[in-house]
């Protein structure tokens, strides 16, 4: 990982490229959404921001994709559910009395969504997301699981090294588990594997392969 720190002055964008995290210290808050204004939703950078220090990073094709499909496996266990999700993807999270902002990979409002359909969010005036999801290729400067315990996400994924590790939140703590809040049901142990899988089967029939797999839970569920 190409990892610098900088003093609190964005590099240029050419300079972030894939594979690259820059760190700048003693950033303001206004300096921060000034910056993030500035370049508006059209970047291919993402960031994290932690009582003025502030991350930026470029997303890698490993991290990307592992991402994509586990967004797939969750939208289609929504859909055997019959369930509604609503996936924001790198939702903008922020508070200012927190001092604290990010962008997961992925989120997912989905015991709360009925909420928050069709609004703009805005914390802490909406609830915390359901879901946020991380695809970690490299190693952060900034601790996320803080930051999204303080934003009162109740549930992280991180997907890392062909892992999946499932966190709940617990008495402002996250605690790791072997079952998801949001999807009791999901086998989270075979998740990794139909990732890999799809490098050989391709994505889509690793996503119909997931639904196979949880149509034949609820099916068990219902005979049993």
């Amino acid at each position: 990982m190409n990892l610098q720190t900088m003093a609190a002055s964005p590099p240029p964008l050419s300079q972030v490229t894939p594979n690259s995290t820059f760190v700048l210290q003693k950033v303001s808050w206004s300096t921060f959404k000034a910056l993030i204004t500035d370049v508006g939703d059209n970047r291919a950078w993402r960031f994290v921001y932690d009582k003025g220090v502030l991350e930026l990073r470029m997303p890698l094709t490993e991290h990307e994709e592992p991402k994509g499909l586990i967004e797939s496996f969750i939208e289609a266990i929504a859909d055997e559910l019959e369930i509604e999700v609503r996936k924001l993807g790198a939702l903008t999270l922020e508070r200012e009395d927190l001092s604290r902002a990010i962008e997961p990979d992925s989120c997912f409002y989905i015991q709360n969504e009925a909420l928050v359909r069709g609004k703009s969010i805005s914390l802490p005036e909406d609830p915390p997301l359901d879901l946020a999801i991380e695809s970690d290729y490299t190693n952060s400067s900034v601790k996320k699981f803080d930051i999204y315990a303080a934003l009162g996400v109740p549930e992280l994924w991180r997907y890392s090294q062909q892992t999946l590790q499932v966190y709940q939140l617990m008495e402002g703590k996250y605690q790791e588990c072997d079952r998801s809040l949001a999807f009791p049901i999901l086998p989270l142990a075979e998740i990794p594997g139909l990732i890999e899988q799809s490098n050989t089967v391709g994505q889509r029939t690793a996503v119909r392969l997931f639904r196979q797999r949880i149509r034949e839970i609820l099916s068990s569920s219902a005979t049993g």
